[in-house]
């Protein structure tokens, strides 16, 4: 779009420690627990929903769903591709739920949330990924609580624009699709997926609906190196991108891939100094970071940024 990105020092790549060593202190936190967690959990089963809380063994689900805050995951929780980085079980999905926006929606009004974050499996098998459900729960949240704002965090479909299409023309707040990690480690963390396909998408979102924001985050500790991180940074401005998200890789299983680096906090605060620098409206950025950590407050600071 013919940004003009500044200039920054070179920052040497800091040394990797064994992947061995146990995990830092920083990346410990307390077992999920509490009356609001047991009762999203079990209004999760009562209406057949997923979140990528669960699935993902996010690290931050107790406090999240202490606070009422959850990321639901429509399309089932069997994902039709095999990243190495995820814990999301891979396979052959269930039918697709037409019904499903409308259990969402009735899930969001119960929990009363006034930011609300969706995602989804990958669901190759479908015509268009599955973008009618996104557009479907837009629209049933809506009905229901009008000034609710809306993000969701689809996969790519594939590369097809009448599906990108589709979920723009229902106006989310926020369009989020992660770059995820370096083009170089692509082949090996994200087989399905094309770096430049992801930057497209962000791109494209952006010029469908130009006053919307958009949002794309990566995970670190997977092989890249420091000026890798910077380039991707970069290349997600070239796209648009307004808000960012870094956190750290940790490793689900031990078969997934094995943690090559961990960072630092200072380190993390480092970049975000840079992202900053290189014109996000909004960087969250720390160990325990992911897509949706705090999404209300990334959403809500960017917004008033763009304004």
């Amino acid at each position: 779009m013919g940004l003009t990105l500044p200039v920054l020092a070179d920052r040497p790549s800091a040394p990797r420690p064994d992947s061995s060593v146990r995990k830092p202190s920083w990346l410990k936190v307390r077992a999920p627990g509490g009356q609001n967690y047991a009762q999203i959990r079990t209004m999760m089963r009562e209406l057949d929903l997923h979140t990528v809380c669960e699935e993902a063994r996010c690290p931050n689900i107790g406090e999240c769903w202490e606070h009422k805050a959850a990321t639901f995951m429509i399309l089932g929780d069997v994902c039709t591709r095999n990243c190495t980085y995820c814990a999301v079980a891979h396979g052959t999905p269930e039918s697709f739920d037409p019904v499903e926006p409308v259990r969402l929606a009735e899930a969001v009004a119960r929990m009363g949330l006034q930011h609300v974050v969706i995602t989804s499996v990958d669901r190759d098998d479908l015509p268009n990924g599955g973008a009618e459900s996104f557009a479907g729960c837009i629209t049933e949240i809506r009905k229901l609580l009008p000034e609710t704002t809306v993000e969701v965090l689809i996969p790519d479909f594939k590369g097809s624009e009448r599906a990108l299409q589709i979920v723009m023309d229902a106006r989310p707040d926020i369009l989020n699709h992660n770059l995820e990690t370096a083009e170089r480690l692509y082949r090996l963390a994200r087989p399905g997926g094309r770096y430049e396909r992801a930057l497209a998408l962000l791109a494209n979102a952006r010029r469908m609906v130009p006053e919307g924001l958009t949002k794309s985050g990566m995970i670190l500790g997977m092989g890249e190196e420091w000026d890798e991180v910077v380039g991707c940074m970069r290349d997600l401005r070239r796209s648009d991108v307004n808000i960012l998200t870094l956190g750290q890789y940790l490793r689900p299983t031990s078969g997934h891939l094995p943690v090559a680096r961990y960072y630092t906090p200072e380190e993390f605060a480092e970049l975000h100094d840079v992202g900053m620098r290189l014109g996000f409206t909004h960087v969250q950025a720390s160990p325990l970071t992911r897509s949706s950590y705090h999404a209300w407050e990334q959403a809500r600071a960017a917004a008033t940024k763009a304004d």
